[in-house]
């Protein structure tokens, strides 16, 4: 699937604008039609609504467990320190520049932002009662439900991880799922915002294949890992081995 969106990518974003290397590889108008390409969200009073909501007031019982600190911690947390265990290395933008400015300069904003706002719907907190692993804060409330962002760009992130250290694309690309989960059992997101935020994420990573500046920058990072691989320092085995006993809790 993501190969053929890469080829419709290429094809539609090859004469595209394409952002300054100093900047986001892509430009606002060279991104993929998120209302085109994505499902709309459920329809009020739908079985699939339904479920969200069972989901959301499920997920409630996880709060002050393991898996509901993970969940909280990634709400902020860099793809370089959430992915740590799946890469197996600790790597931080000081030790690894060429990786980092990887991740820097892609994003799902400019995609994800047309089709909440088309959709605004509400979180599922807003339409039943239940606390949440974040601030209720009134500009989570105006910023929609569907698609979520931070698993658009989690899923991103860990397709690019996996490009670059495909040795360990199993593990990176579980973390990148249960990164997405997170979104739901913390309580900020609904599952079918979560389903469309993978796709999303996917969509523009087949997007950025077609710009030479991402393929430059790809190559700087796999050249870069080749030297860190032996001289990174290595996450903690005790505390790798208990975050993936939480991670191994699934949310439906």
């Amino acid at each position: 699937m993501i190969r053929a969106i890469a080829a419709a990518a290429a094809a539609l974003l090859l004469a595209a604008p394409q952002a300054k290397d100093s900047g986001a590889y892509l430009a606002p108008e060279a991104y993929p039609d998120g209302l085109q390409i994505l499902p709309p969200p459920p329809a009020a009073g739908s079985a699939a609504e339904a479920l969200d909501l069972k989901i959301f007031r499920d997920t409630r019982g996880l709060a002050r467990t393991s898996r509901w600190r993970i969940a909280t911690d990634d709400v902020t947390n860099d793809p370089l320190r959430r992915s740590a265990c799946a890469m197996g290395l600790l790597l931080d933008a000081k030790r690894a520049p060429a990786l980092a400015r990887l991740l820097e300069r892609a994003g799902t904003g400019p995609m994800v932002s047309r089709v909440k706002a088309a959709y605004q719907v509400p979180r599922p907190y807003l339409r039943t009662a239940g606390g949440i692993c974040e601030p209720k804060t009134e500009h989570l409330a105006r910023n929609g439900d569907y698609p979520s962002g931070h698993t658009a760009n989690g899923w991103m992130e860990a397709l690019i991880l996996a490009e670059v250290m495909p040795e360990r694309a199993t593990a990176i690309l579980a973390r990148g799922r249960a990164y997405g989960e997170s979104r739901a059992i913390c309580g900020s997101h609904s599952k079918s915002a979560v389903d469309a935020g993978y796709l999303a994420g996917a969509v523009v990573f087949a997007a950025l294949q077609a710009t030479h500046a991402f393929r430059d920058d790809v190559a700087a990072a796999r050249a870069e890992l080749a030297a860190l691989r032996t001289t990174a320092p290595r996450p903690d085995a005790g505390q790798c081995a208990a975050e993936a006993a939480a991670l191994a809790v699934r949310p439906w």
